[in-house]
């Protein structure tokens, strides 16, 4: 199986994020020998939350980071310790960073998250809509049934045929 999947116990998966993250207030704090610490603690972070870097890019008052992970860690979760313990430790480093971040929050509140893979939406949907040939089977969402006239209606979720007959 390709390096690109990750594997659990009973899974086989491949998760991407995409996160992009500010300081507080918009200040242009990560510059030089800042930076490079950022850059080295989300190394760090990453490692012991067993988080694999695809890309990252560290600018003068934001981050982007790209993520591989496993799946049983949350985005949120994820977010919230590289944000949390890179703040504890850059602030522990840095006096000047302390000194200018007096409550103790280096980044801003909130943080932007996407999904990435190799398959986009329309892909998958296609997918799953093209299963097997089987004469009993239907499509669940966008199914066009044909009235007793021979006209197709459209139906709504709710009305599905269900091949057991529940």
């Amino acid at each position: 199986m390709s390096d690109r999947y990750r594997k659990g116990a009973h899974s086989v998966y491949d998760i991407k994020y995409h996160f992009v993250w500010r300081t507080k207030y918009s200040y242009k704090v990560l510059k030089g020998e800042l930076a490079l610490r950022v850059r080295q603690i989300i190394r760090e972070i990453c490692k012991e939350k067993r988080l694999r870097i695809v890309s990252g890019n560290v600018r003068a008052n934001h981050v982007h980071l790209l993520v591989s992970c496993p799946s049983d860690l949350a985005p949120s979760r994820i977010i919230q310790y590289i944000k949390g313990k890179s703040s504890y430790r850059l602030q522990r480093e840095f006096k000047e960073v302390q000194k200018r971040y007096w409550g103790q929050h280096l980044w801003g509140r909130g943080y932007f998250c996407s999904t990435v893979g190799a398959v986009n939406e329309e892909m998958i949907k296609r997918y799953v809509e093209h299963q097997g040939e089987d004469i009993d089977a239907f499509n669940v969402w966008d199914i066009n049934e044909k009235s007793e006239e021979g006209e197709k209606k459209k139906l709504e979720p709710d009305e599905h045929p269900d091949k057991n007959g529940l």
